[in-house]
């Protein structure tokens, strides 16, 4: 009986011990062989864009010129990249702002930008395409995307599927923050937190 008790035991560390090591290894969408990576960023204040940790303000209207308060992380070049983490607007008297790129550097441009008008339309501003309504002043919103380097770019609001992009090759890199499209003017802050990235 003592020594079934202390396999017991013994199994039940060992599961303990498993489930302790999971919450980094799972990813929150597309489960399965993912591992958790720390890409390192830079920070990029432009124009009015100003970055406090993870708050990041346009502090102007202006229309015009490169108004961008963002991270920048690592170039990657291959294989499947995940990248996960929480935005709430806490306010916005502008609009057209993006909140998250992936940015293909081998074509020295923007591939894939999430943005939002005010209203809290939350959009993809290559094509247009209406991903969430989700994106209002104060309210909590959490982003996945995946991407398949030269094969497809999946974004996820809120953990539902919203958006699917095909993609080239080549290398890319994560953004997030707020940065003014073309069309779009601040003011805005946005906070994030709960940034996370995986790959396989």
């Amino acid at each position: 009986m003592l020594t079934r008790f202390r396999a017991l035991t013994v199994t039940g560390a060992v599961c303990a011990s498993t489930f302790l090591a999971l919450p980094n290894a799972v990813a929150e969408v597309e489960p399965g062989g993912w591992t958790s990576v720390s890409p390192t960023y830079t920070v990029q204040e432009r124009g009015c864009g100003q970055v406090d940790g993870l708050t990041f303000q346009l502090t102007c209207s202006t229309a015009s010129g490169d108004q961008r308060a963002e991270r920048r992380y690592a170039t990657y070049t291959g294989g499947t990249r995940q990248f996960e983490g929480y935005f709430r607007i806490s306010s916005l008297s502008g609009t057209r702002i993006s909140l998250k790129q992936t940015f293909n550097e081998s074509a020295a441009g923007p591939y894939f930008m999430l943005a939002v008008e005010r209203g809290g339309r939350l959009y993809a501003v290559h094509g247009g395409d209406t991903l969430s309504n989700a994106g209002t002043v104060g309210a909590t919103v959490r982003v996945n995307t995946v991407h398949q380097v030269g094969s497809s770019h999946r974004t996820y609001i809120n953990g539902s599927l919203q958006h699917t992009y095909s993609s080239p090759g080549g290398s890319f890199y994560d953004k997030f923050g707020a940065y003014r499209t073309n069309s779009g003017n601040g003011p805005a802050t946005v906070v994030w937190s709960n940034v996370r990235f995986w790959r396989k």
